[in-house]
């Protein structure tokens, strides 16, 4: 299972997101159809941007609760002082995306950013 973590300014469009997570997938050389599910932090999760990104590139949206991406900040790599501000993680993009593969999840890119929109890459555990 691939994971997309995003985080993004709630001005950034749908379109930057999905551009982001394609750049992602380009640089981890993966694609577009081995993606399976698109995460991101409890508050950006309810906005339309989120879903709609979520909706073009065909996976499902992940809301990850502010508990959850806490817990799996510390195997993140990526450490953002306006993250660490709104949010209390290094990245939101890496705790999301490890938060939402499971426990045993690694990233396999790390953070990587547009104007509006970061976005890094994990795979997680196969649930049956």
């Amino acid at each position: 299972m691939i994971v997309a973590g995003v985080g993004f300014r709630r001005g950034a469009a749908a379109d930057e997101i999905v551009a982001l997570v394609e750049q992602a997938l380009a640089r981890a050389a993966m694609a577009r159809h081995e993606l399976d599910r698109l995460a991101t932090v409890e508050p950006l999760a309810t906005l339309s941007t989120f879903a709609e990104a979520a909706r073009r590139l065909a996976v499902t949206p992940v809301c990850v609760a502010e508990q959850a991406l806490a817990a799996a900040a510390p195997r993140g790599r990526t450490h953002s002082g306006r993250s660490m501000a709104a949010h209390g993680v290094g990245s939101v993009a890496e705790a999301a995306a490890l938060a939402a593969g499971g426990p045993r999840s690694e990233l396999i890119l790390e953070r990587i950013a547009s104007a509006s929109v970061t976005c890094a890459l994990a795979r997680g555990e196969i649930r049956s």
